[in-house]
């Protein structure tokens, strides 16, 4: 613990327990960590994956023995998926334990699988290893940083007693840990630029793609229309430049998508969530893709190329050497006229687009938004073309499970506010990230768009090709849950929004506190459908 901390580890996540009782008194000892304690093991490790969401360094996640340990998978495999670092520490029974029935004893080497980067099962401390602690702490960390972050894992054994008083520490050798930069290589940017010259080309900003300024320039000296999902930091404040694109989804469903389809995309960082703009994508004969991870997003099979570099270090340097090409005029056409009929989304209600646009742009700036996998994310992706915080969502795995815990964590390491846009059913199913919120110091602002139900299920072949009644036993699954008691439970503010009006009014207030908008599966595709209508109809279709 001590090496972490040197080492500049501030955050550390604690599920109670006996067995960790060592590692728990060690992390309170030090004056320059905060120690956040979870009752819920699930919740911790998702918070701790927040924690690393939005610093870039791993929160030190502690729990005892057992089962305790098991909790902590769906968040460890999150944050493999997603390359979030993560420092996993299980205690554990010493060897004599093992096997003959010890209480809250499993089998936990290598519990975590191909999800862990390291897997250390140093055994029972003892004084003769003490000097080889510190590099094991060394180890681990540098485990989960780089091109290849992710969680790490210390399967950490001991005997009792498990309380007594420290001795000395093993003496520290100075070390610092250096993360390699990945500058771009001048004949991967001279081959890039030999890709992009006198062709229809297109650049997607996803998660990962550096400075937006930098790919905004780019976007604008090659003349390309730039797609950017809303975690890639493109879309705030003129910072996505003249060739964003703002309501891609909607343009990609027209038929204009057909005939500008591109010859070259060149993409830097993550793919973006739409399904029907990366179906659009798969089209072009080549695909670049430019990462400072070794991470392959590529389902489809369509990558040409994939560089390791800083994207925006990169894309700085093709915008040198890139000459520009002529089919910016007809993409600044048709944006405009999508935005155009978008601009007003026409609610007098709230409906789940207008939700997503007004939690984008009336956010309080310098603040973080989470938002869940499933319908949010999609919403923000198609009717928010100003986003004013930065954006985060659990796609790695893309589950619904831990949202609100994960924006816990982002609040912890930021200390700025944080607003979660989630759906009910990821709520309910998170609800243990509002036990001991309050006492935590937290700015967190939840939106839940309660609609009693997986929403997004209304949109898959499943709502119209089962029964009613089938569809909503297995998808639809109404909870009739009543949030409200269920917040005012846990000690927290509680608002019901009906307007617009109501919902921007309650982002300006401060969290903890929970702020539930209520919708209707049915009423919401029926909406989607019309405001797609619109764009087709301003688009000539």
């Amino acid at each position: 613990m001590d090496e972490w901390v040197t080492l500049g580890l501030r955050t550390a996540v604690v599920s109670p327990g006996s067995r960790s009782t060592p590692m728990a008194l060690a992390l309170v000892a030090h004056p320059q960590l905060d120690v956040q304690v979870f009752l819920d093991e699930r919740s911790a490790a998702f918070a701790a994956l927040g924690v690393g969401l939005a610093s870039g360094l791993p929160a030190i996640l502690l729990c005892t023995s057992g089962t305790a340990a098991v909790e902590f998978h769906p968040a460890v495999v999150e944050a493999h998926e997603a390359r979030v670092p993560m420092l996993v520490c299980t205690a554990d029974r010493p060897p004599e334990l093992q096997g003959v029935g010890a209480a809250q004893t499993i089998d936990q080497r290598n519990l975590y699988g191909v999800a862990a980067r390291c897997f250390e099962d140093p055994g029972v401390p003892d004084d003769e290893h003490a000097h080889t602690w510190r590099e094991l702490a060394r180890r681990t960390l540098a485990a989960t940083l780089g091109a290849n972050a992710g969680p790490a894992h210390l399967n950490l054994a001991f005997r009792e007693p498990l309380v007594g008083e420290p001795a000395a520490l093993p003496q520290r050798t100075p070390f610092s840990l250096a993360i390699p930069a990945y500058e771009p290589q001048p004949d991967d940017v001279a081959w890039v630029s030999a890709q992009c010259s006198d062709t229809r080309g297109v650049i997607v900003a996803g998660r990962g793609c550096g400075d937006p300024r930098a790919i905004a320039s780019l976007a604008e000296q090659l003349g390309w229309p730039l797609l950017a999902d809303p975690r890639s930091g493109c879309r705030g404040h003129g910072s996505g430049g003249s060739m964003f694109v703002g309501h891609a989804d909607a343009v990609m469903r027209s038929s204009i998508a057909g005939q500008m389809r591109p010859s070259v995309v060149l993409r830097f960082g993550e793919p973006p969530a739409s399904k029907v703009v990366n179906a659009w994508l798969v089209t072009a004969p080549v695909t670049i893709v430019v990462s400072s991870s070794v991470a392959v997003h590529d389902p489809d099979r369509v990558v040409t190329r994939q560089l390791l570099a800083d994207p925006a270090s990169f894309a700085s340097a093709l915008t040198a050497t890139a000459a520009p090409t002529e089919w910016s005029s007809e993409w600044r056409r048709v944006s405009a006229l999508a935005d155009d009929a978008l601009r007003n989304l026409g609610d007098a209600t709230l409906s789940e687009p207008t939700i997503a646009r007004i939690v984008g742009e009336c956010a309080p700036t310098g603040s973080s938004l989470m938002v869940s996998s499933s319908m949010p994310i999609r919403d923000l992706e198609w009717f928010a073309p100003l986003i004013v915080p930065t954006v985060y969502a659990n796609r790695g795995a893309n589950g619904i499970d831990g949202v609100v815990s994960t924006a816990v964590g982002v609040a912890l390491a930021t200390r700025e506010p944080v607003v979660a846009l989630v759906g009910d059913v990821a709520f309910v199913h998170d609800s243990n990230a509002l036990l001991g919120l309050a006492p935590r110091g937290v700015d967190l602002r939840v939106v839940v768009v309660d609609n009693n139900g997986g929403g997004i299920f209304s949109f898959l072949p499943q709502a119209s090709q089962t029964d009613k009644e089938t569809f909503e036993r297995l998808w639809g699954t109404p909870h009739g849950v009543d949030l409200s008691s269920l917040v005012a439970a846990h000690g927290v503010r509680y608002i019901d929004c009906d307007s617009p009006r109501s919902l921007v009014d309650a982002l300006s207030c401060s969290g903890p506190l929970v702020i539930r908008v209520r919708t209707d599966r049915h009423e919401n595709t029926v909406v989607h459908d019309a405001l797609q209508r619109r764009v087709l109809k301003a688009l000539g279709d």
